[in-house]
Parts: C-alpha cells; structure tokens; sequence
C-alpha cells in the first residue's frame, strides 16, 4: 500500500485527482476495498491539498464524488447479478464473516447500517452490494448513502489537510477507529437479537 501511496504523492495534480475520485469509486463497485481502502485516497488527497498541489475543494468534490458513485453502482450490480458476484473470482476477497455481518446488520438496521457501514473498511465494501440484493428501496439507501459519504469523506481529506506528513498516524488511527466500530455495530445486532428473542419468548408465555 505504501508504494501506492507514493505513486499518488508523486503525480501529477490532474492524474491524483483522478485517482481520489477513482479509488473510492471503485472500492465497492469492484471490491478494491478489500485491497486499497478508499480512506487512504481521501487522506493523500488532503496532504496533497495541504502542500498546494490540489484544491481542497476539488480534493472533497473527488472523493466524496466517486464515493458516491462507486456505491450506486454497488448497490445496482448487488440487485441485478447478487451472489453470483460472490460466487466469481471476486468472491475469495470476501470474508465470510465479513459478509455475515453485513447480511445481519442490514436486515435488522437497513439505510442506518448504510450510513454507519461508510466508517468501517469491511462493511463499506459489501454494504452497498447486499442492499442492492435485498432490495433496500434506493431511495432510502440514497439518502444515507449521501450522508455517510458526505460526512465520511470530509472527515477523511480535512484529516489528511491537517495532518499533512503525519499522514501514517491518521491512516492508522482511523484504520483502528473503524475496527472499533464495526465490532460495536456487531455487539449491537448481538443485543437487538436477543432482545427480540426475549419479547417472543415473553409473548409466548403470556
């Protein structure tokens, strides 16, 4: 990932701009998150806004506009081809885990798991692609998407702008956060479950 991440240092400004809108396009249309997450993209792109190469204004409209994109085009081919996908070449990138969770969290919290999945590497990459196969109204998976890819991605490049050559920490720091996330989003669905299978018991009873 570093030699990427040099590469995209070294650029030129129209060829990383590119690459900021690409990247996170691509990374659940195509599941390169899986290899490259698309935080890291948006992350150069604000070190590179905070040397003057790049507007950050360009740097934000980039990323978060292939965020945008690259979601969309999840969710359409996760309802038009669904676990066909998974069952290619492309699925040996995919956790079984990692898809479990997603299948879990989305049947009990639907576009919030769509908001919150945009922070966490693993459910950023399958989120879009299980909604699309679910058929989550893409109306409701519009509307968070945008939010989470909005507030995702200026979280992402104003922490590259002012972290500038400290760079590594923030990638790390919010690589850690995400982990965290993703296993609280986990105890949560954990929590409703039982939950619920206390009410039925309860009603049962009764």
């Amino acid at each position: 990932m570093d030699a990427v991440v040099n590469h995209l240092l070294a650029m030129p400004s129209w060829l990383a701009l590119l690459l900021i809108f690409a990247l996170p396009a691509l990374e659940a249309s195509a599941f390169l998150g899986f290899v490259f997450p698309g935080e890291t993209a948006l992350i150069i792109g604000g070190v590179l806004a905070s040397q003057g190469r790049l507007s950050l204004a360009a740097v934000l409209v980039a990323g978060i506009g292939g965020a945008l994109v690259g979601d969309s085009i999840g969710y359409a081919v996760g309802r038009r081809w669904g676990r066909r996908i998974l069952h290619t070449t492309l699925g040996r990138f995919v956790r079984a885990e990692h898809l479990q969770r997603a299948e879990d969290a989305l049947s009990v919290r639907g576009g919030w798991t769509v908001f919150v999945g945009r922070f966490t590497a693993a459910l950023r990459v399958l989120v879009p692609g299980l909604a699309g196969m679910g058929r989550l109204s893409y109306r409701t998976f519009l509307f968070y998407n945008v939010a989470g890819a909005v507030i995702w991605g200026t979280l992402m490049v104003v922490a590259g702008y002012v972290a500038g050559s400290n760079w590594h920490r923030v990638a790390h720091l919010f690589s850690g956060a995400g982990l965290v996330l993703t296993v609280l989003v986990i105890c949560a669905f954990v929590v409703v479950q039982v939950l619920r299978r206390r009410r039925r018991a309860d009603s049962t009873d009764g």
